[in-house]
């Protein structure tokens, strides 16, 4: 079976949902795991901070590193970059999932929202692969939203892209569905949020 046994990943807003699936997936097998994300203290309305899923990466076999960063500054994202690096001897996979939403119509959406999302979405996760590209053994993934889906299904859709040949792979775009089935997982019960519900179809792209 393959593994991410002893692979460094940097993964941008890991204190929750899919980047936070996506650590604790790879932490079952042994990987080491930098959460780069903004949330260093707790937030009574957003549960999880970069401490708490530390704690759960190195409970589920993983090795923790938790790093408070802002994907909109480049001096912090450089010195995540370097941290990580110099704690496990490198970077083998960058995860870029930070990101920001404002789920409006255009004409309701205000411009400092754009600007947010912009700076996050797209700025953002440049700025973090130009820093970690130096370092990058493996391949880089982008992770859209949350959807009606669980977010453990991008985290087994990526441990299966993170597991294969990044050769035969890398600078590809795929989707999660596409993904499983390609592993042989073909029953996505286990991924629907709410049980007996009907999967939205919804793309999430890595």
């Amino acid at each position: 079976m393959r593994s991410l046994k002893g692979k460094t990943l940097f993964i941008t807003g890991a204190s929750r949902g899919i980047g936070r699936a996506i650590a604790l997936r790879a932490a079952a097998d042994g990987a080491n795991i930098a959460i780069a994300s903004k949330t260093d203290e707790p937030n009574p309305k957003l549960p999880g901070t970069i401490h708490t899923v530390a704690h759960e990466i190195v409970a589920a076999g993983g090795r923790a590193l938790p790093i408070a960063m802002d994907v909109r500054r480049e001096e912090e994202i450089e010195a995540a970059v370097a941290k990580t690096a110099n704690t496990f001897g490198g970077i083998d996979i960058l995860v870029n999932n930070a990101s920001a939403l404002f789920l409006a119509k255009t004409p309701e959406t205000p411009m400092k929202r754009f600007d947010l999302m912009f700076s996050v979405n797209v700025r953002g996760t440049f700025a973090t692969t130009q820093a970690a590209h130096r370092y990058l053994a493996s391949r880089i993934i982008g992770v859209e939203s949350e959807g009606c889906r669980k977010p453990e299904i991008m985290a087994d859709a990526a441990h299966a892209i993170l597991t294969r040949d990044s050769a035969a792979c890398t600078g590809n775009f795929f989707i999660d569905d596409a993904v499983l089935a390609a592993e042989g997982v073909n029953d996505l019960e286990p991924y629907i949020a709410v049980p007996g519900s009907t999967l939205v179809k919804d793309l999430f792209v890595a």
